[in-house]
């Protein structure tokens, strides 16, 4: 008998099959939770609702919340909120600007490492990770082709500056009447 691990992998087309929610990252499947909990829906919510706010004089970008992203035959990845500086199709197949993760207890890693590695790889220039129980978010921005922390952001506001546009974002405004 061999010694060798056996590894399933899957494809886009395998992925447009499946029932329930799944991520597909270099051809591995992640089940996502049946349902985000309030407080993460709540938080993605609010970080998009001032995102799409902030880009209504930009005629060239949208905020999208939880939207697959169609990266190549093995990898589709649905952040919680981003920013298009494109119109697109029906299915996302360009990279976004501007991608937030509002991080659960259940896919932590995944996002913080997995992710983390896939957004960089594929040039994503900025990538906020947001913990809504620390009341608190971690900047990266793209530089030589590398991820590297801004800073953490409770109350600050920092501006985001894309091809198109510049967003001045409001971190507090996130936690304001937010569920603890």
């Amino acid at each position: 008998m061999s010694s060798v691990a056996y590894s399933e992998k899957y494809t886009i087309e395998d992925y447009r099959r499946w029932e329930g929610d799944w991520e597909l990252i270099y051809g591995d499947a992640y089940a996502m939770a049946p349902s985000p909990m309030f407080g993460h829906q709540y938080t993605a919510m609010k970080i998009t609702r001032q995102l799409d706010e902030k880009l209504d004089n930009c005629p060239e970008c949208y905020a999208i919340m939880e939207m697959d992203w169609d990266i190549s035959t093995d990898t589709v990845v649905r952040p919680d909120s981003m920013v298009l500086c494109y119109e697109p199709d029906e299915r996302l197949t360009k990279r976004p600007e501007i991608i937030f993760e509002v991080i659960s207890p259940n896919a932590a890693k995944r996002d913080e490492i997995l992710k983390f590695d896939l957004y960089q790889n594929e040039g994503v220039p900025y990538y906020i990770l947001v913990y809504p129980d620390l009341r608190k978010a971690k900047l990266y921005k793209l530089i030589d082709f590398e991820y590297k922390k801004i800073g953490d952001f409770s109350d600050e506001s920092y501006s985001f500056k894309t091809k198109e546009c510049e967003i001045a974002f409001d971190f507090g405004f996130i936690w304001k009447k937010s569920p603890r």
